[in-house]
């Protein structure tokens, strides 16, 4: 939490893989038995208030399924298709907001259930007036059963914008109808097979919700799979904005906002000053360059809008990584907290200034080096947001023991 008040916490049981899809779960999905989420009160230690999953599986690996922005907590089921919205009291409690998915107004179960129930109340009185009909139907019975009736309220959202936006394209009805038939239609049933994959908070009202097929659901690697991108308004429960054959418009978003992508808190000052391409021209010039070396346009902005939605908390806010400070190999180290190739030689950090010196190096292994030079090995590493401390941890693909090192400044 920005507060430092608070710290959350997240533990699970193993997968299972071929768990049966049952109670409306996603076929394909994995199970985990329980998932749990602690809140801690840091200043001692205490569990303050705990939400527990059963049988659901929530991707936990770089907090991909859950994102936190300022009090607001989004955490979301991938078994379920359902994003959970909780708040963080200043008290310590763990409070349910809202959950998007199956409905997405908090009356719309209740609508439903007492639209159903009316439905079969009248079929019952049908059947009584028929003496004669002697036919068994158990969905009849006051239990309305609106998994096999209704699409999820998100989907409806999602293909009522869809539908809308290519109506609206077309003045003449013929041309209409011959759109919607071939854009619309014809890939109805793919629109309905998406799942949720990834949501994170633009602002405590909107949503930036990643959608896919369940294959890149579960996938380590996601970035081989087509994903559409939706802008959820939670208040409206509206779709604002969906991106599927237009990834060069989303692009062009990303690279003049992109710090718009990354929610920060509106308490916290130092983590206003990542560097970004919107907001440091080295970084802007290293995009460039990069797009200019790519070999297909369209593999380079798939391959930088496979980031979005970003992970809560996945950029270092240290000023090591200020790139109007410091030039470094962004291949061997960045802001950006995942595993990257590693090397027996030390990662220098250059002054961008004038005597454009080396400022300081970190090394990330043991002191000597590796023993075995051909071992493949990957560091990662973590700053500390504001002091001048750094932890690296380097694993080899041969189950040889992490190194783990703590830099200080001397």
């Amino acid at each position: 939490m920005e507060s430092n008040q608070f710290g959350l916490f997240a533990t699970s049981t193993a997968q299972i893989h071929d768990a049966p899809a049952v109670g409306g779960a996603v076929h394909g999905v994995p199970s985990i038995e329980k998932i749990t989420f602690h809140l801690l009160r840091l200043e001692d230690g205490e569990i303050l208030d705990k939400k527990v999953f059963s049988n659901d599986f929530v991707n936990l690996a770089h907090n991909m399924g859950v994102f936190l922005y300022d009090d607001l907590l989004a955490i979301v089921s991938l078994r379920y298709q359902t994003i959970h919205i909780l708040q963080i009291r200043d008290s310590g409690n763990l409070v349910d907001v809202r959950a998007i998915g199956e409905f997405c107004r908090e009356d719309d179960e209740l609508f439903l259930n007492s639209n159903a129930q009316g439905m079969a109340l009248s079929d019952k009185n049908k059947q009584l007036q028929l003496p004669g009909n002697h036919i068994e139907n158990h969905l009849h019975q006051g239990q309305p059963n609106l998994g096999n009736s209704f699409l999820s309220g998100i989907k409806q959202r999602l293909l009522s914008f869809i539908f809308q936006g290519l109506w609206n394209e077309e003045r003449d009805d013929t041309l209409r109808i011959q759109r919607l038939r071939k854009k619309f239609y014809f890939h109805f049933q793919d629109y309905v097979d998406l799942i949720i994959w990834k949501v994170q908070f633009l602002d405590r009202q909107h949503l930036l919700i990643k959608f896919g097929s369940v294959d890149g659901g579960v996938s380590r690697n996601a970035d081989h799979h087509p994903a559409f991108v939706a802008v959820y308004n939670m208040d409206t429960t509206e779709i604002v904005s969906f991106y599927q054959n237009s990834p060069d418009e989303l692009y062009l978003l990303f690279e003049q906002f992109c710090d718009h992508f990354h929610a920060t808190s509106r308490n916290s000052m130092y983590m206003n000053f990542i560097s970004s391409h919107s907001n440091n021209i080295h970084a802007l010039e290293q995009l460039r360059s990069i797009k200019d070396k790519a070999s297909s346009s369209a593999q380079f902005v798939k391959k930088m809008l496979a980031s979005l939605p970003f992970s809560c908390q996945s950029q270092s806010p240290s000023p090591y990584f200020d790139q109007s400070l410091f030039r470094f190999d962004d291949k061997l180290i960045s802001a950006t907290d995942r595993h990257r190739q590693s090397t027996d030689h030390p990662i220098k950090f250059i002054l961008r200034r004038h005597p454009y010196s080396l400022k300081f190096k970190i090394k990330p292994g043991p002191e000597a080096g590796s023993m075995d030079g051909r071992a493949k090995k990957i560091s990662s590493f973590l700053f500390h947001p504001i002091l001048p401390l750094a932890l690296s941890v380097q694993q080899t693909l041969f189950l040889q023991p992490s190194v783990v090192n703590i830099h200080f400044r001397r």
